[in-house]
């Protein structure tokens, strides 16, 4: 069966509930029924939207998945600003991203953060969104592939292959996010088709050819058909375009 595409905008530290539910209803409106017979879309606003996103999606009737940007591997307890998944659960999210390298750099989540935070969106019944990438001085040592399936490994490590293959996992090479530098689409394919051996090493080639793999890092409506192009990218995560209703759209019907 082939890949479903997935289309999925981060929109990070950025609308109040209110800003998001005017978002939400001006992406829709840009959208046909058609398009989401191609593309699974996917909106991640911060935490403080999530229950204003969810009552428009719902009251609307809108096929658009809600996801999060982060989650706690905990449960419940004495985690003062932590969110857990039974909380998003309750939400009705269906994804959330692990991994960011934002949440890497500045609030220091390491591998064991990253494969606890992906175990706890499991056990909840949402799909992880597991981001790896690599930076500039990690690019232009040679290092990216030993970067990218560490990550990779280090989050899978114990999780069963059956489970694997439900996942997305999205390439965001670390110097192009949110700088206006992109990863060349020869690179992003190479690297994606990495990621995808890997999985077939460790898990096997069925979970393989099922996992989604997106390309992340300044993404815009004038780039992603040549992204998608590639036989290993199977959609992308959007940064700041997914801000913009109309690029937004633009990119999840990339091949109009």
């Amino acid at each position: 069966m082939a890949r479903k595409d997935l289309i999925a905008g981060n929109w990070k530290m950025n609308a109040t509930h209110l800003e998001a539910i005017q978002m939400v209803q001006k992406f829709s409106y840009r959208l046909e029924p058609d398009d989401y017979e191609r593309v699974e879309v996917v909106v991640c606003p911060p935490f403080t939207a999530l229950r204003s996103v969810q009552t428009v999606i719902e009251s609307d009737h809108l096929p658009i998945r809600l996801g999060a940007q982060d989650v706690h591997w905990q449960e419940s307890g004495a985690y003062t600003g932590a969110i857990s998944a039974g909380m998003l659960r309750s939400l009705g999210v269906r994804f959330v991203i692990v991994g960011h390298s934002e949440r890497r750099s500045l609030f220091g989540d390491d591998d064991g953060a990253v494969a606890r935070k992906l175990a706890a969106v499991l056990g909840a019944g949402m799909t992880p969104i597991l981001a790896v990438g690599e930076s500039l001085e990690q690019r232009e040592t040679g290092s990216t592939e030993a970067v990218i399936t560490g990550q990779l490994r280090a989050a899978l490590q114990g999780v069963e292959s059956d489970r694997v293959a439900a996942l997305v996992v999205a390439y965001e090479p670390i110097w192009a996010i949110g700088t206006g530098r992109t990863a060349d689409p020869d690179v992003a394919g190479q690297a994606a088709a990495r990621l995808r051996a890997a999985i077939a090493s460790e898990h096997g080639e069925e979970a393989a050819a099922s996992v989604r793999i997106l390309y992340g890092g300044s993404v815009n409506p004038g780039n992603i058909a040549a992204f998608m192009a590639k036989r290993d990218i199977d959609g992308a995560l959007v940064g700041g375009a997914s801000l913009d209703p109309d690029q937004f759209a633009a990119i999840v019907r990339y091949w109009m």
